[in-house]
């Protein structure tokens, strides 16, 4: 999984005796651009009038003060070139995953928004699909991109070239391999075999193409927050372009670039947190302190043993603001 949902952050009241309750930061309110479809929320027909015009559609899942949301839609669909070309091959529509109005997604199901995105297990926002013809999804990207490989995505759908290649194939051979050198972090260890890992597991995938590897490195695992939190895990940086054997966490011989294969990490830095050998938390989208911090927390201590990750970032968000401590959910 990617991001938590921000769910019922703020919603319970009050402190314990003597203590201020705290406070969240963070959140970003911003408005969908006013070129998106102002659909009647029928998609079967939204998809119809798409293919008519030899386009597909673009389902944008937001939620109001998403910081990763606002980030998007800042970077991929309000700057150019990536507006005009989105214009000319999508026809783009906003639903609110915390929304009530009532979507007809096909025949079949006829929901608010909020219900699609529960049965679309839309966990991250933004959440993106694209639609085709048959108004099937071929492509679903969870969480925030660079727009340069935002861009190749948007190519990958607007050429077709999901009818006989995958996304993942298609990223590795269309990337620019000239944008990020791999650096040296304390964190790493160099462990080849990850079944002798007993403890908490991080794997980290990077590549040359990695447009967020620095910010990775820098705002995220250089806040002390994260830092605080990751200090359990063995922390294994890959290579997601290798062929150098390793050992997987099951004792199997494998290579870096079969991993990534393996897992379709598409994203650059992805992130795979494992514990006793059992993957619990993926991150294949950025993430910011809070939410990265809160989701080793939760494999670190245990806590997946017991509940869900929706659940724990509820109750998690409730213990701290009782405790007089301020959420920032905003960038490093």
């Amino acid at each position: 999984m990617g991001l938590a949902f921000l769910l019922g952050l703020g919603l319970l009241a009050g402190a314990a005796e003597g203590t201020a309750r705290g406070s969240i930061t963070g959140g970003v309110a911003h408005e969908a651009p006013s070129w998106f479809k102002e659909s009647f929320l029928d998609i079967a027909d939204d998809v119809d009038e798409a293919t008519e015009a030899g386009k597909h559609v673009l389902l944008f899942f937001q939620l109001n003060d998403c910081p990763y949301c606002d980030r998007m839609l800042e970077e991929g669909f309000e700057a150019e070139p990536l507006t005009s070309y989105i214009q000319q091959h999508f026809d783009t529509i906003a639903i609110n995953v915390r929304g009530d109005r009532e979507i007809a997604f096909n025949e079949e199901i006829s929901v608010s928004e909020k219900q699609l995105s529960e049965i679309l297990k839309v966990a991250a926002t933004p959440a993106i699909l694209f639609l085709d013809q048959d108004n099937q999804t071929v492509v679903r990207v969870n969480g925030y991109r660079a727009p340069e490989r935002f861009k190749q995505i948007l190519e990958f759908v607007a050429t077709r070239s999901y009818q006989n290649s995958k996304l993942a194939d298609y990223l590795q051979a269309k990337l620019d391999r000239n944008v990020y050198q791999l650096r040296p972090n304390p964190l790493f260890s160099e462990v080849r075999d990850l079944s002798s890992i007993d403890g908490p597991l991080m794997l980290i995938f990077e590549d040359g193409s990695c447009y967020d590897c620095d910010e990775f490195h820098d705002g995220i695992l250089g806040h002390a927050l994260v830092r605080k939190e990751i200090e359990s895990f063995t922390i294994v940086r890959l290579d997601a372009d290798s062929t150098e054997t390793i050992i997987d966490v099951n004792g199997n011989e494998t290579t870096p670039a079969e991993l990534a294969r393996e897992h379709e990490m598409i994203y650059r830095p992805g992130v795979l947190a494992f514990d006793k050998g059992t993957l619990v938390r993926r991150h294949d989208s950025l993430t910011f302190p809070h939410h990265f911090k809160e989701s080793m927390r939760f494999v670190a201590g245990g806590f997946y043993q017991q509940t869900d990750y929706r659940t724990y970032s509820q109750q998690r968000t409730e213990e701290l603001l009782e405790a007089g401590v301020d959420i920032d959910l905003g960038r490093p």
